[in-house]
């Protein structure tokens, strides 16, 4: 008897998202628009934060899908630029696991003295309503989203919302993937081949823009190239290429458990060239990145 499809529990989702950063240049890309933008966007936001306050203070709140890597060398960076600066960091993470990971990075880190971390193991709805209940509305002078408005509830709420968070002259920072991508255009036109079990947004960076553009706020996209070798999909009973399968449908053992034909329609559908590229044999998803920097 073949099991029935299902998603994937969070520490199922932990184990695919490994697989998917260790063959992507998902966090490589993150570092160049580190390199490139994010000296300029938080000189900015703690150059004005400093001549309005007189504090040597500086409060981000961050929001995403395992963030440790990323998130340190945006402090690190913020640290660069103004030293002495005491970041006053707030996580929101619902995953136990990516906490304790994030917590071991911090752990290891002697360089953070001047950092205070503050771990919310919420999702961003139960933080929003934690803060609407306490009716204590704290700002930040920067706060991000990396890869997860695909997995809230009401998209325009929680960008109004955090948004709202900002203090004068921060900045909000969604990392999105963008309209170039492949997931774009599978998602767009091979969406009957996903499974409904998958119960995120199927959201590109033009989603997030509209959203943006109705709310009325000042927004500049920055585009990235990112790649993902999705080679061992094609490989039967590879185990590699089964996690990454299971990733990209949002669905415990997806080869092993969809129908043949749903099965055989999405690994088509990855090989189109809008989807995926081919270098030296190597089948190349396009996981190209959009980073959205927002005005408060």
């Amino acid at each position: 008897v073949i099991p029935s499809m299902r998603s994937l529990t969070a520490e199922e989702y932990v184990e695919a998202f490994k697989s998917f950063l260790d063959h992507s240049t998902e966090h490589q890309c993150m570092d160049e628009f580190n390199k490139e933008q994010m000296p300029n966007i938080v000189a900015g936001i703690t150059r004005l934060y400093l001549s309005m306050s007189h504090k040597a203070e500086h409060t981000s709140l961050l929001l995403g899908d395992f963030l440790a890597g990323p998130d340190l060398k945006m402090i690190r960076i913020l640290q660069a630029v103004h030293p002495g600066v005491f970041i006053d960091n707030e996580i929101v993470e619902p995953n136990p696991q990516h906490v304790a990971a994030y917590k071991e990075l911090v752990n290891q880190a002697p360089d953070l003295q001047n950092v205070s971390f503050i771990w919310h193991q919420l999702t961003s709805l139960e933080y929003e309503q934690q803060v609407k209940e306490k009716g204590t509305h704290k700002k930040f002078d920067f706060i991000h989203m990396i890869q997860m408005l695909y997995r809230v509830e009401d998209i325009p709420n929680t960008i109004k919302f955090f948004h709202s968070c900002l203090d004068h002259h921060g900045k909000l920072l969604i990392i999105i993937l963008s309209d170039s991508s492949g997931w774009a255009s599978l998602w767009k036109k091979y969406r009957d081949c996903l499974p409904a079990t998958d119960s995120g947004h199927y959201i590109t960076s033009s989603g997030i823009t509209e959203v943006l553009q109705r709310l009325g706020v000042e927004h500049r996209v920055y585009e990235f190239p990112s790649g993902w070798d999705i080679t061992e999909c094609f490989i039967e009973g590879d185990a590699v290429g089964g996690r990454m399968m299971d990733f990209l449908t949002g669905t415990k053992n997806f080869l092993g458990t969809a129908p043949p034909a749903l099965r055989r329609r999405l690994q088509e559908a990855l090989c189109q060239p809008e989807c995926s590229s081919t270098r030296d044999g190597r089948v190349i998803f396009s996981n190209n990145l959009s980073m959205i920097v927002v005005e408060s």
